[in-house]
C-alpha cells in the first residue's frame, strides 16, 4: 500500500483505502492509504512546528533546497511520467513533458526566491517606509487529476519559496505523483513537516483541510462547484484562497487566418490530453464564409488522430481518466444529439479490440448547434468540440463572452489590429493570438467570472502565498 507523508514520516494507518485503476485497461494499479480528519490534524500540527525555522531561513538557502528538488524530479522524470500515465491515461509523451515542466517550475521559483526583494516606498514625511512580504504559515494545496505533475509543482514550489509549510492533497485518482514528490523533497533536504502529502477524497481530507483553523491559505484547482464550497468556508474563516476553476474557452478563426495552422492548433487545443484540460478550446467560432471548410478540415483531422494505449509509439490520444468520467462525456454527446447537433466526427467508442477494456472515447466534432445549446454552456472536460459560425466582430465577442466561464481564449487572424481589438474585448484571463495552449511559468494564469479567483505562476504566484506588512522608521529629531 502506498503511504501518506506526515511530518517527515510515511504512514499507512488509514481508515480507508484508495484503489487506483489504470484507465487504459481497467486493471488495478495499486492501493493508497487515504487520509482522514485525524491525519489532517497531525499534518497541520507538524507543518506549524516546522514553518518557523523555514520562514527564518535566508532566501538563498531555501532556494538551494528548491533547486535540489528540481534536480530530483529531473533524475526521476521517467518514473514521474509513468506514474501519471497509468493513473490518468495521458499519453506518455505528454506526461514526460509535464514532468520536465514540474522540474522547471521548482527551478524557476528557486531563482525567484533568491532574487526577489522587498520594497522601499516613496516617503511623504520624515521616515523611511518599507513593505515586507511574509508567509502565511501553513498553506493547503488541493490539486486535480488531469495534470497533477504540473499543478502540484505550480502550487508547492511558490508556497515553499514564499516561506510557508505546505500540505498537499492530490486527487484520489492521481495520488502517486504527489507521493513521489514527497520522496524527492525529503531526499533534497527539505526539513520534515514542511511538505506533507495527504491522498484522500475531497469530501473527507479536502474538507477537513479547508476547515482546519491552522490552515491560513488554500490554493485549489478543480471544478467550479467545489471552488464555490471552498470559497464559502474561506469567507467564514476570512482566509485567502486561490481558485483555478472550469472553462469553456472560445477558439476563433477569422477568414484571413492561416487556415492550415489554425486547424492544427484547434485540434491540438481540444483533443490533446483527451480534452481534459481547463483551457481546452471546446467552442470553435469560425467566420461564416469559411465555416464549412474549416469544419470539414477539423473533422478530418479528428478522425486521423491516433487513439491508442498511452505508451504505444505514436499515440496522440489516450483514454479518459476514469470510466465514470467517460459515462459523463458520453451523456454530453447524447445531449448534443438530442438538441439537434450533428456529429461530424467521432461520437462513440473506438472499435479496436485492444482498446476495448479501456475508458476510450473518440475525438468528437459537433456542428449545427447554437451557443445556447447545453454542450456549449457546460464544461464537458472531454474530447468534444462544438463548431459555431459568427458574422462579424461584434457577433463573435457577444457569443464568446456569453458564458459563465472566462479562463482562456484563442484567435487566428492576419490582421494584428483586429487581433488587438478582439483580444482586449474577450473576457478571459489568457488570450492566445495565432497560437494556443502556450504556457509559461513566468506569466500569471487564472480566470475571469466563474473560472476562478487570483492568479498563479510568475512572481505574483509567489506573492500569492505571502501577506504584506508596512514598516515605518522615523527619521525626525
Amino acid at each position: 500500500m502506498k503511504p501518506m507523508l506526515i511530518g517527515g514520516e510515511w504512514r499507512t494507518d488509514a481508515d480507508d483505502v484508495i484503489v487506483s485503476v489504470n484507465p487504459a485497461d481497467g486493471r488495478t494499479n495499486h492501493e493508497v492509504a487515504a487520509a482522514g480528519v485525524r491525519h489532517v490534524g497531525a499534518a497541520v500540527e507538524a507543518a506549524a512546528a516546522a514553518a518557523g525555522a523555514w520562514r527564518d531561513m535566508l532566501p538563498h538557502k531555501r532556494a538551494r533546497v528548491l533547486a535540489k528538488i528540481a534536480d530530483g524530479i529531473e533524475a526521476r522524470s521517467e518514473q514521474f511520467a509513468r506514474l501519471q500515465m497509468i493513473e490518468n491515461g495521458k499519453v506518455l509523451a505528454e506526461c514526460r513533458t509535464q514532468a520536465a515542466s514540474a522540474a522547471a517550475t521548482f527551478r524557476y521559483y528557486a531563482a525567484v526566491c533568491e532574487t526577489l526583494g522587498d520594497d522601499v516606498n516613496p516617503a511623504r514625511g520624515p521616515y523611511l517606509s518599507m513593505t515586507l512580504h511574509e508567509p502565511y504559515g501553513v498553506v493547503a494545496a488541493i490539486t486535480p487529476w488531469n495534470s497533477p505533475l504540473t499543478m502540484e509543482a505550480q502550487k508547492v514550489a511558490p508556497a515553499l519559496a514564499a516561506g510557508n509549510a505546505v500540505i498537499l492533497k492530490p486527487s484520489e485518482v492521481t495520488p502517486s505523483g504527489a507521493i513521489a514528490l514527497g520522496e524527492v523533497a525529503l531526499e533534497a533536504g527539505l526539513p520534515p513537516g514542511l511538505l506533507s502529502i495527504l491522498p484522500g477524497t475531497g469530501a473527507v481530507a479536502g474538507d477537513a483541510l479547508v476547515r482546519h483553523p491552522g490552515v491560513k491559505c488554500v490554493s485549489f484547482t478543480g471544478g467550479t462547484g467545489s471552488g464555490r464550497r471552498i470559497a464559502a468556508i474561506a469567507a467564514e474563516k476570512l482566509m485567502p484562497v486561490a481558485l483555478e476553476l472550469g472553462g469553456k474557452s472560445p477558439h476563433i478563426v477569422f477568414a484571413d487566418a492561416d487556415i492550415d495552422a489554425a486547424v492544427a492548433s484547434v485540434a491540438d487545443g481540444i483533443f490533446e490530453g483527451t480534452g481534459q484540460s481547463c483551457v481546452a478550446g471546446s467552442r470553435l467560432f469560425v467566420e461564416r464564409r469559411i465555416h464549412d471548410r474549416v469544419l470539414a478540415l477539423v473533422a478530418e483531422r479528428a478522425r486521423r488522430l491516433r487513439l491508442d494505449l498511452p505508451d504505444a509509439p505514436g499515440a496522440q490520444v489516450g483514454p479518459l481518466a476514469t470510466f465514470a468520467h467517460r459515462v459523463r462525456v458520453e451523456q454530453c454527446i447524447e445531449t448534443a444529439r438530442a438538441e439537434g447537433g450533428r456529429i461530424v466526427a467521432g461520437g462513440g467508442r473506438p472499435g479496436d479490440a485492444h482498446l476495448a477494456a479501456g475508458a476510450f472515447c473518440l475525438p468528437t466534432v459537433v456542428a449545427g448547434l447554437t451557443n445556447d445549446a447545453t454542450v456549449c454552456r457546460q464544461e464537458i472536460f472531454g474530447p468534444v468540440l462544438c463548431v459555431l459560425p459568427f458574422d462579424d466582430e461584434d457577433d463573435l465577442v457577444r457569443q464568446s463572452n456569453d458564458s459563465v466561464y472566462g479562463l482562456a481564449a484563442g484567435l487566428w487572424t492576419a490582421d494584428f489590429r483586429r487581433a488587438w481589438r478582439v483580444a482586449r474585448r474577450l473576457e478571459a484571463g489568457t488570450v492566445w493570438i495565432n497560437t494556443y495552449k502556450q504556457l509559461s511559468i513566468a506569466a500569471p494564469f487564472g480566470g475571469y467570472k466563474d473560472s476562478g479567483l487570483g492568479r498563479e505562476k510568475g512572481i505574483g504566484g509567489l506573492r500569492l502565498y505571502q501577506q504584506a506588512k508596512s514598516l515605518y522608521l522615523g527619521l525626525g529629531g
